[in-house]
């Protein structure tokens, strides 16, 4: 079983590329099912044919499938989102606006990802292949299922235990308000488990590959470059980068010419923050990519024989090695400057942050029980020294 999941800026022409992806392997004689789970869908428009949130038939060992974020969302919500309408009757609050925040920022489109679990468990595909979100949204979205499971273990039993306790008195006391009931509860229960189970899949670099889709342009690359790290900290495994609508040798003239020579400047560049990585150019096409045909031709240009169901790279995102009695835990975050890292270690959590963005990390069983004793970031490898003596390391010190 395979799982490819691309991601990139909005525009850089993902869809194309995943949609030619999964023509091609199937095309290989494997069971292949692309789907979309970013709310703007274009898959359709890729294959030129209408789909629906339901596995579609497209080719011969070929489905296409765009999920329903709000299909999705009332099968995994619907109990949640039915008390906290009671309670926004109950606040008087019954309108569009009320309706609009019963729902939390992302959980629409953390929906449609949970249904990558729903294929990969069904046993009818041999490869998966996932047009995402663009960047910003998916990234924010990985973050969520070390954040829940953390509330989950922690808190959600006692708060559990907590409203058993006080129910029978809330609406006496709160005048009226229903508190959550086991519906509700079991529900969220359920959904951040299911979660997890997710999350698991996509961590699993023998099963799950990212890659990241790119424009030979100077903003795009640089959001490609911050993707890149913040893969790197939540332990998910980038194994290529596609290069999409480089300006062909045929139009280094003309027109066109100015714009082949960016393209030229920035492929250095891109070989320079990529590698190790395979990088693979997909040129300008001469006309709209739309339909299998069209596919086709994407797919045999940009990866020519290449087996894209393979795993094109794989690294390890952390490392622990003994060195002088004292044990280091390395986690590669390319292209981040040391007065970008706040770090901080509680009990046996490691918190890793990086601008907006943060990671709780249980530390290996090897390591619970010992403090960090230093933190140096060099040739983008964040290398934590621990040994046996019990130093206090504070959020936000400075890196050695």
């Amino acid at each position: 079983m395979r799982i490819i999941v691309y991601t990139g800026k909005g525009g850089v022409g993902k869809t194309s590329i995943a949609a030619a992806t999964a023509v091609q392997l199937a095309k290989q004689g494997l069971r292949t099912l692309v789907m979309s789970t970013d709310a703007a869908h274009s898959l359709s428009d890729s294959f030129d044919q209408p789909l629906s949130d339901q596995p579609l038939q497209l080719h011969e060992r070929l489905w296409g499938v765009e999920v329903n974020s709000l299909r999705e969302t009332e099968r995994n919500w619907g109990a949640v989102q039915q008390w906290l309408g009671g309670i926004m009757k109950w606040a008087q609050l019954e309108d569009i606006g009320s309706e609009e925040i019963m729902i939390f920022p992302g959980m629409e489109e953390l929906f449609s990802l949970m249904q990558i679990k729903t294929h990969a468990h069904s046993g009818e595909y041999d490869v998966i292949i996932v047009d995402c979100a663009p960047t910003g949204e998916t990234l924010r979205l990985l973050s969520y299922p070390n954040l829940l499971k953390w509330w989950l273990e922690k808190i959600f039993p006692f708060e559990r235990r907590l409203i058993k306790v006080i129910r029978p008195v809330s609406k006496m006391v709160m005048g009226g308000i229903e508190l959550p009931n086991d519906d509700v509860m079991d529900s969220i229960e359920r959904f951040v488990r299911e979660l997890e189970e997710m999350n698991k899949i996509l961590l699993d670099e023998k099963v799950t590959s990212v890659r990241i889709v790119l424009n030979p342009e100077k903003m795009v690359i640089a959001e490609s470059r911050r993707a890149f790290t913040y893969l790197n900290l939540f332990g998910f495994n980038t194994d290529a980068i596609i290069v999409n609508r480089v300006i062909p040798k045929e139009a280094r003239e003309g027109f066109l010419a100015n714009w082949h020579h960016i393209h030229e400047r920035y492929d250095e560049e891109i070989k320079a923050c990529f590698a190790p990585l395979p990088i693979y150019r997909i040129p300008l096409m001469p006309s709209e990519v739309s339909g299998r045909l069209q596919l086709e031709r994407l797919s045999t240009a940009g990866f020519g024989e290449t087996d894209m169901s393979c795993i094109l790279f794989s690294g390890r995102t952390e490392q622990v090695r003994k060195e002088g009695g004292q044990y280091i835990l390395e986690i590669p975050l390319p292209f981040v400057g040391k007065d970008e890292v706040e770090l901080s270690q509680k009990g046996e959590e490691l918190i890793v942050q990086i601008g907006a963005y943060r990671r709780k990390l249980v530390l290996p069983r090897i390591l619970i029980g010992r403090s960090i004793e230093s933190a140096r970031l060099a040739d983008h490898i964040l290398a934590l020294r621990f040994s046996e003596r019990m130093t206090q390391f504070q959020e936000g010190e400075e890196l050695k």
